[in-house]
């Protein structure tokens, strides 16, 4: 991830939780807020009651390369916290991809390109 960082602390999770919007899909939670720097930082959860450590670090890692390989259209100086739902244990990467762009659209924080053949 070139043009972000990650969020670590319990503060900084909390903080976006409190003062972010958020929109919900099948699969997963997007909470957004400001940070009013260069950077997006963003930080990923999931809970016990998606599965055991193994499935919740694939969920992890699926969220982790799907904003990786779009991270370019997303607009900058946001804090960003993804929360998968237990639905997103039985899904592959399209389903996390398609939701993760789905709920950036709904909260308006990327920049959409039009393509046009003349």
């Amino acid at each position: 991830m070139r043009f972000s960082e990650s969020l670590k602390k319990t503060h900084q999770f909390q903080s976006v939780y409190q003062g972010g919007r958020s929109y919900a899909d099948r699969y997963l939670v997007m909470y957004v807020k400001p940070n009013g720097l260069e950077i997006n930082r963003i930080g990923i959860s999931v809970s016990k009651k998606v599965g055991n450590s193994v499935v919740r670090h694939r969920v992890a890692r699926l969220v982790r390369e799907s904003y990786r390989l779009h991270e370019s259209i997303f607009n900058s100086g946001l804090d960003m916290v993804i929360v998968a739902r237990p639905s997103a244990a039985a899904v592959g990467y399209k389903e996390v991809e398609g939701a993760l762009l789905h709920l950036a659209k709904l909260h308006q924080v990327i920049r959409i390109f039009l393509y046009m053949d003349h």
